[in-house]
């Protein structure tokens, strides 16, 4: 790119300027880290192993279990990197990568929940049509079209984004390479193709919530015509869930791209981008899966199995 010559790298916001904090931040951040990422990846592991899990709703249960393992790793052990190391540069490929890895995980991640409450409204209002609509071929494609809109809408980002000029401020105001903070110490006068590409991004998050909305609703209906309670209330306790960390998802990143720039640096902000990058990838294993029954069955039948093959092991070997 053009402007490689001019900037090599950029120095990322940290949450504090205090040693004490910044350690804090980072114990806090390892954390959260490894919370999510034992969540996602015994929520991998279960269904690739288990074979009654390899149904549609737990195929896509898997892609964003991968989906959040990815985006969480993106940001969080960069950030607790830079803690630690009192050192809170990056590399200008460093944050060409991290934006668009950023761009596409979390773009596949909003497209692949849109695809779930599909799945969600055949099987709950269209019971016997169900294993003919969502057969393991449509799965497929549905799941190809999530990576392929992350991957299309990552490339737009980051070719509009890193087509600018950066001949001033090196600081990025947040912990990681966002286009909307990219933007900002840009010294480029036309940013036409971002705001078209940021404009695209936000009418899609804006067609998704509104189709999960109206899968929901009907879902809802549906449900309220249960007789029993005890199932009408398990799957209002199960939909519920989803629509929050749906909405936190959505929108606290449409606020971080639609508000008004400005030039003084806010620890909010940093708190604000926490909740679309970090928050939904550490409650997603809780919300859609720890919580369901087959997978706490699937779970004990593979700690069983380690544990039988732990005590038979040394009979085997003598």
């Amino acid at each position: 790119m053009a402007n490689l010559s001019v900037i090599t790298g950029f120095f990322l916001m940290g949450f504090s300027n205090t040693w004490e904090l910044q350690i804090l931040h980072a114990i806090l951040f390892l954390v959260i880290y490894l919370v999510a990422l034992m969540g996602n990846l015994l929520i991998f592991t279960l269904i690739s192993l288990n074979g009654k899990l390899h149904t549609p709703m737990y195929f896509f249960l898997k892609n964003l279990s991968f989906l959040d393992l990815c985006l969480v790793s993106i940001t969080v052990p960069k950030s607790i990197e830079n803690s630690l190391s009192h050192s809170y540069s990056i590399s200008f490929l460093g944050c060409v990568s991290q934006l668009f890895l950023m761009i596409l995980f979390a773009t596949s991640e909003l497209v692949l929940l849109t695809t779930m409450s599909y799945d969600r409204y055949v099987a709950i209002c269209q019971p016997l049509h169900y294993e003919v609509i969502m057969n393991r071929e449509t799965c497929v494609k549905l799941a190809a079209v999530s990576w392929f809109t992350g991957g299309l809408f990552g490339i737009l980002y980051s070719a509009s984004i890193f087509t600018l000029h950066f001949c001033g401020s090196k600081k990025i105001h947040q912990f990681f390479c966002d286009a909307p903070s990219l933007l900002r110490i840009s010294c480029s006068e036309s940013h036409l193709a971002v705001y078209v590409t940021m404009v695209l991004g936000i009418s899609l998050a804006i067609l998704c919530s509104i189709y999960i909305t109206i899968s929901y609703c009907h879902i809802f209906s549906t449900v309220l015509n249960i007789p029993n309670t005890e199932d009408r209330s398990k799957a209002f306790s199960t939909c519920l869930p989803h629509l929050l960390v749906l909405m936190i998802f959505v929108t606290t990143g449409g606020i971080s791209y639609l508000k008004p720039e400005h030039k003084s640096d806010s620890v909010l902000d940093l708190l604000l981008s926490m909740f679309y990058t970090v928050v939904p990838p550490t409650l997603n294993p809780v919300i859609y899966s720890l919580r369901n029954k087959d997978m706490k069955i699937a779970l004990r039948k593979l700690m069983t199995r380690k544990y039988l093959s732990k005590a038979l092991l040394p009979k085997f070997i003598s």
